[in-house]
């Protein structure tokens, strides 16, 4: 026969019985509030990022605004300051007459600048043969009726500084001229003083020629007795001789004055 259990032992049974799902129910609690208080702590550092990016970009939009109103306000300054300067009238009334003006002038510079070319075409045949060919474009474009004031103050332009520059060096070389009235034209070596006064040498034929402006336009007489020095001077332009001084005939003149004996 087994002897009874003791009371006391009955007792630490019960007891231990009655606490274990007090101890499981304990461990689940605590996993569940450490979970909460990570969450939570995400939950407010990001919050706390949330609030400093918040602030530092207000700061900056509100420093940005703060640059473009003075911007505003330097650009309406200038504004006001052109439109003072462009318009003194505040109501325009001097506005049409301004308009009116300029269009008169305009159109006397064009009529002076019709003029102009009209007189350069006519001092064509005057020109050196050898600069005439070469204004042969700005020449044919004068002639155009339909060239805006622009356009004709171009080309008008171009004759003017191309005649200068001829007129302020020596020029010279080769050139086919048919001199004296003579229909064939032959290579002749030429050389230019300016605008009004040149020399030719033709050496197959032996003949010398001084060129310059006459009655009918640009002129080429012939001068024997000039072959010698026109050798010399054309032999010194193109470095074939060494620089001395040559003797030639010349003399100031217009083209309408008659022609002298060198």
């Amino acid at each position: 026969m087994r002897p009874a259990p003791s009371h006391t032992l009955l007792t630490v049974v019960v007891l231990c019985a009655l606490c274990l799902p007090f101890r499981l129910h304990g461990a689940d609690s605590i996993d569940t509030v450490e979970k909460s208080a990570v969450d939570w702590a995400r939950i407010r550092s990001e919050t706390v990022r949330l609030q400093t990016d918040e602030s530092s970009e207000k700061e900056l939009l509100q420093s940005t605004i703060g640059a473009l109103k003075e911007r505003v306000r330097i650009l309406e300054e200038k504004r006001g300051s052109i439109q003072a300067n462009a318009d003194p009238d505040p109501h325009g009334a001097e506005l049409p007459f301004r308009i009116q003006a300029a269009r008169a002038s305009l159109a006397s510079a064009d009529i002076r600048l019709k003029h102009l070319g009209e007189s350069l075409v006519q001092m064509r045949p005057w020109l050196p043969p050898r600069l005439s060919k070469a204004l042969e474009l700005p020449y044919r474009s004068l002639a155009d009726p339909l060239l805006t004031t622009g356009e004709r103050m171009q080309f008008v332009s171009t004759v003017l500084n191309r005649c200068s520059q001829f007129n302020q060096t020596l020029n010279g070389g080769d050139e086919v001229l048919a001199p004296g009235g003579e229909t064939e034209p032959r290579v002749m070596e030429v050389v230019y003083f300016g605008l009004a006064e040149a020399y030719a040498l033709d050496r197959v034929s032996g003949k010398a020629y001084l060129g310059f402006p006459g009655g009918p336009g640009w002129v080429w007489e012939a001068h024997p007795e000039l072959v010698g020095p026109v050798s010399k001077l054309v032999a010194v332009y193109k470095d074939k001789a060494d620089p001395e001084f040559v003797e030639l005939p010349a003399s100031l003149r217009g083209p309408w004055a008659p022609r002298s004996s060198p």
